[in-house]
């Protein structure tokens, strides 16, 4: 089962709800960091990293002793990485997304590919849990190629709980995509809300079964649970404000390690993920068995 926690906002509590979750279910529990931009996962679960794994892209290459500056290569890129004014093509190596368009329709073959580093995959263990978590370059624009890295260390059994990037931009789709539920972590404030009708709209068209865990639930106002009752979303679980989360937190400890009282709160929500997507995997069996017998 893979399970993708995601936000539309940051300061939700995120990583929070994934790193607990983690540590409360049973049997083979992996946690892969997918906010590459900022992995904050490791604080918490402070793996022994044992593997690193570098992340590449291809890039291209020009020969200019074959290159006839025809300009086929930027007329394909959609992303300007790589110009031709009537010159040998200038390459813009950080633009380039490696779909190497540009070597497939040079006439002359003067365009090779070769890998550029863009970030590093870190692999390790903390107890009885797989951490996996990719580390983006400074500087670099393209988050998804060491998000797909990341993704590729998926177990193939157990529990797999991704902490997705917040927003709903491309480095969200790439982690939320394939993952057998999502759990929307919100908080009951009006940007919350806002931005929390952004992220159901997204997983929505990916067509994805999810649910939302609300936040901080004492405070704010109702409008977030009044949303999700019209829309039909299943609340999986209000997490209260309680400053010792907060504390824990900030001393980047695990709450349900330090506060045995709230390990209940996300047994619960363990309970309630598992319930959830076993549900929705039934029902997208119906759906296909519905789809073939019409067909």
């Amino acid at each position: 089962m893979i399970v993708a926690i995601a936000s539309g906002k940051g300061g939700t509590g995120k990583t929070t709800v994934a790193v607990n979750l983690a540590r409360c279910a049973e049997g083979s529990v992996s946690l892969l960091d997918c906010d590459v931009e900022e992995p904050n996962c490791h604080i918490f679960v402070k793996p022994e990293i044992h593997r690193r794994e570098p992340v590449t892209v291809p890039v291209p290459v020009v020969d200019e002793s074959k290159c006839t500056a025809c300009g086929e290569c930027g007329r394909i890129c959609q992303y300007h990485a790589i110009v031709s004014l009537k010159t040998e093509p200038l390459v813009f190596p950080e633009m380039c997304h490696g779909c190497g368009g540009c070597m497939r329709v040079c006439p002359t073959k003067a365009i090779t590919e070769v890998p550029r580093e863009v970030g590093v995959v870190e692999i390790g263990r903390s107890g009885g849990v797989t951490f996996v978590r990719g580390v983006l370059h400074v500087g670099e624009a393209m988050a998804p190629p060491v998000i797909r890295a990341v993704k590729r260390h998926i177990a193939r059994e157990g529990l797999t709980i991704i902490d997705a990037p917040p927003g709903t931009s491309c480095p969200v789709i790439t982690s939320v995509r394939g993952s057998d539920f999502v759990v929307l972590v919100t908080e009951p404030t009006p940007f919350g809300l806002h931005d929390l009708q952004l992220a159901v709209e997204t997983v929505r068209q990916l067509d994805l079964p999810f649910g939302v865990v609300i936040n901080r639930s004492d405070v704010g106002d109702e409008r977030v649970a009044l949303y999700c009752k019209e829309e039909g979303i299943p609340v999986l679980a209000e997490i209260p404000d309680d400053r010792r989360i907060a504390e824990a937190y900030s001393r980047g400890q695990i709450a349900v390690d330090v506060l045995p009282e709230v390990r209940p709160w996300f047994l619960r929500l363990y309970e309630e993920v598992s319930t959830a997507s076993r549900r929705a995997g039934r029902e997208r069996l119906q759906r296909r068995a519905y789809t073939h017998a019409d067909a």
